[in-house]
């Protein structure tokens, strides 16, 4: 009996784990397309078949939104560093900037399609829930030091246009890239004007070197 029980405690937290994957996902769809305030916990349950009070473990409600936009975006919740997920750091370790940035827009243009209508939804939120403002801000924080690094990375290995950069112009480079791939730039140029997905990823390639190009220029 004993030597079961390390197997049964490991089969039960891989079956939370899953539920709690179900949930989120099931999440993000519902505030999708309900918004935050029409959402409710009740149709969360359904969407995911569970009961609510499975889902209430994981609220309150702000706690699911937030959770189920990174697991959309970076394939997990948690407020970890974008740069930190295996996909991306194994990315990070390309020593050609050209290379890194080529494998490094698609993943995030992917990311930006998966969650630019939950984006939506989270920024709309942000703006009547203080918490969800808080929550916002924390991940618009942790963007802006992902960003960060890519442009340290970027300098590091000698890309015209990052290498030369001070600090400042530095911080100012990575608030454009930012800007330019955020899942908002998806929702105006694929949801609303109607581009392919190839379109807007070769097309966010161009804008990113074309920034960090000019970027050495000022």
């Amino acid at each position: 009996m004993a030597a079961t029980r390390p197997y049964r405690s490991s089969l039960r937290q891989e079956q939370a784990q899953q539920t709690r994957r179900r949930i989120l996902e099931a999440a993000g769809e519902v505030f999708s397309a309900r918004g935050y305030a029409s959402a409710s916990l009740a149709d969360i349950a359904a969407a995911a078949g569970v009961s609510v009070e499975s889902v209430k473990v994981h609220g309150p409600k702000r706690a699911l939104l937030l959770a189920s936009f990174e697991l959309s975006f970076g394939g997990e919740a948690g407020e970890a560093s974008l740069t930190e997920r295996p996909e991306i750091a194994e990315i990070a370790a390309i020593l050609d900037p050209e290379g890194m940035l080529a494998a490094l827009v698609p993943v995030i243009a992917d990311a930006n399609a998966r969650t630019s209508g939950l984006w939506a939804t989270f920024t709309a939120a942000a703006r009547d829930d203080a918490e969800v403002g808080a929550a916002l801000s924390g991940l618009l924080e942790r963007r802006h030091a992902d960003y960060g690094r890519m442009v340290d990375l970027l300098a590091e290995r000698g890309m015209a246009g990052a290498a030369a950069l001070k600090p400042a112009d530095r911080r100012r480079l990575a608030d454009a890239l930012s800007f330019v791939m955020s899942p908002e730039g998806h929702q105006q140029l694929v949801g609303e004007s109607g581009w392919s997905h190839r379109a807007y990823t070769d097309w966010l390639l161009d804008a990113v070197r074309t920034l960090v190009a000019a970027a050495g220029t000022d």
